[in-house]
């Protein structure tokens, strides 16, 4: 990936206004250096104004950057350039769900369905009714599922996963699904075990506070990972959430969140 970096770089200094812009601005994006891809973006955008995909690439790094009203903006545009856009709409309507403005995220999901039927559309309407008037990712405890492999399913699109380790790497909640439909979720566990605390090791002897996350990209998917809540069997456990490698990774922050959310909820149950 670096030697992509260098040559797009270089082909975009040769030509500044060749289209090499969007993957140079996309890896950029993904490696997190947002700031260095957004100005990539925006330069590419002022020789290209009327690209569709440079401003859905621009507003993927706003997003990612927690800028979502420039991000519903530049989607917009999308929307302009290429009506019926099915990725503007889904979005715009992230970014209204992010807000806190469900009625119109719902109907932006709605168009978006209207114009291409598919399982995550659905998906992602179903989980805006649910969140109407409930905090996000928050359920009733008498709503939430006997069957723990399934604690986190109605908060997760199909291309995203869930688990919440206790601190040897077992299985407490949720699923790891592969590529082919397995459950890898034990695998994962294992071959996870002991990563909490060497983040506690590595933060204290830096001596920059406690750890709050880890993202990392992958070929296959992008990961994140957070603390489990300090209770009961999760105590010094970890929470891991994956999605697909073309997720925004602004979504998936509030993607684990919701998961450690509702996990507290769970662990109420449990004591």
């Amino acid at each position: 990936m670096p030697d992509d970096v260098r040559l797009w770089s270089d082909e975009l200094a040769r030509d500044p206004s060749s289209l090499v812009f969007l993957p140079l601005a996309e890896s950029l994006r993904r490696q997190g250096q947002l700031d260095v891809a957004r100005k990539v973006a925006v330069r590419g955008l002022e020789r290209h104004p009327h690209n569709p995909d440079a401003h859905d690439q621009l507003a993927r790094i706003q997003a990612d950057r927690g800028d979502l009203q420039s991000a519903f903006d530049e989607w917009d545009m999308v929307l302009r350039l290429v009506p019926g856009h099915v990725g503007a709409i889904k979005g715009m309507a992230f970014v209204r769900f992010q807000q806190g403005r469900l009625d119109e995220a719902e109907k932006l999901l709605m168009q978006a369905q209207g114009t291409f039927d598919d399982i995550d559309i659905s998906a992602a309407i179903a989980t805006v009714r649910r969140s109407s008037g409930v905090t996000v990712g928050q359920v009733a405890a008498g709503d939430l599922p006997t069957d723990p492999h399934l604690l986190f399913a109605d908060i997760l699109a199909d291309d995203q996963t869930a688990i919440m380790l206790d601190k040897d790497g077992l299985v407490l909640a949720g699923a790891y699904y592969s590529a082919n439909g397995e459950d890898v979720a034990q695998e994962v566990g294992a071959s996870l075990s002991g990563v909490s605390d060497e983040a506690l090791r590595a933060t204290k002897h830096l001596g920059i506070g406690a750890w709050r996350s880890i993202l990392f990209e992958t070929e296959a998917a992008t990961v994140s990972l957070a603390p489990a809540p300090e209770r009961g069997a999760a105590a010094g456990g970890l929470m891991v959430v994956a999605a697909a490698p073309a997720t925004p990774l602004g979504q998936l922050r509030p993607l684990l969140d919701r998961c450690v959310s509702r996990a507290n909820v769970w662990l109420d149950l449990a004591v």
